[in-house]
């Protein structure tokens, strides 16, 4: 008697699975950061005067804002809609998410004794995450689901800061003055997040990104002591459930190797460096994504589709590639713009 099909089988044999595996693809996968809305007026249309967070919670609006994108542009993957603070909300930090500004904590973690705001997180705190999962999945039949967490260093410097900032110095003051507490508050957050990420798993995900959005703000030898242990005890945490880990962070350019290291199988690019050079960073036994920079697709479709080759035969002989920015889809970015250059890419690589 054969095994009952999972989401994940159904989508085992899609190319931006295959791709993840690094196994042959019939045409270079597509998919975008931040596609799930922001330049859609779809999105804008049934986001219309509910908060962010709330929106994480309806499990029917999620899936309608995740499919908005593989109905529009044909990309190859979805990614669930969320945000990376979900599960801290979830756990109780007073958080919000302020419009033009990010997520934005009422009372930041400064002493040991903050860090009494960080419980475990459990299934039961996100049961709208499952729900919202199972819907997709059954809409999306055997095209994959990634789902996604913010990495251990991004949701700390929030959680030190307060808020977002171009510094991070009250985070990287606790990171070299408190080494312990330091190391202390990321082991939380790799526990909060490594069961967010299997929650999401066990729902149906076919596939997990770890966004290190600010890790570019660290030095690697900083990164190696301080950060690379927290992101690693999450990607080891998932390694069992058998289905791709992507790393992603911008302005990694020097950290590439070190995030292949934590435990990816698959190394996620920004536009700051060609691919040919950060396969040869990075290192044998990984795929790669990206890295087409966000801003070429307010250029005309000429500039678009000559940048896109560009990346695409840097990409030439990759073990395994999956083509995304180099970043988010920027709000102000015609779709149309996004559902040309997914067509592009398929029809340039169909093999």
């Amino acid at each position: 008697m054969s095994a009952p099909e999972t989401p994940q089988s159904a989508a085992y044999d899609s190319a931006f699975l295959k791709a993840c595996r690094r196994e042959p693809v019939p045409h270079t996968p597509v998919w975008f950061m931040r596609q799930a809305g922001r330049s859609l007026p779809e999105y804008r249309k049934v986001r219309e005067g509910i908060p962010m967070l709330e929106s994480c919670m309806r499990p029917e609006l999620v899936t309608e804002i995740t499919l908005q994108p593989v109905r529009r542009h044909n990309v190859d993957a979805a990614i669930y809609y969320s945000d990376i603070v979900v599960p801290l909300k979830a756990i109780g930090v007073d958080l919000d998410i302020r419009p033009g500004v990010g997520p934005v904590v009422e009372n930041p973690i400064r002493t040991r004794a903050d860090l009494a705001q960080l419980r475990d997180l459990t299934p039961e705190d996100v049961s709208y995450v499952t729900e919202a999962i199972g819907l997709l999945t059954r809409e999306l039949g055997p095209t994959p689901l990634i789902g996604f967490a913010g990495a251990p260093f991004t949701l700390a410097s929030y959680l030190v800061e307060g808020g977002p900032s171009r510094t991070y110095e009250n985070a990287k003051a606790m990171m070299y003055g408190d080494p312990e507490l330091w190391a202390d508050l990321l082991d939380r957050l790799a526990e909060i997040t490594a069961v967010f990420l299997k929650v999401q798993i066990e729902a149906g995900a076919s596939a997990v990104q770890l966004f290190d959005s600010w890790a570019g703000a660290l030095a690697p030898v900083d990164y190696r002591r301080s950060v690379l242990p927290a992101s690693a005890k999450v990607f080891k945490e998932v390694e069992g459930y058998g289905v791709p880990r992507i790393h992603f962070g911008v302005g990694c350019g020097e950290l590439l190797k070190l995030m292949g290291e934590a435990g990816a199988d698959v190394v996620g690019v920004d536009w700051r460096v060609p691919l040919d050079e950060a396969a040869r960073r990075v290192g044998p036994g990984k795929a790669l994504q990206g890295n087409l920079d966000p801003t070429v697709l307010f250029a005309s479709t000429e500039a678009i589709e000559a940048k896109t080759r560009e990346v695409l035969d840097s990409a030439e002989g990759l073990e395994g590639h999956v083509f995304n920015l180099g970043h988010g889809v920027m709000p102000s970015t015609d779709p149309d713009a996004l559902t040309r250059l997914v067509e592009y890419v398929h029809t340039h690589t169909a093999r």
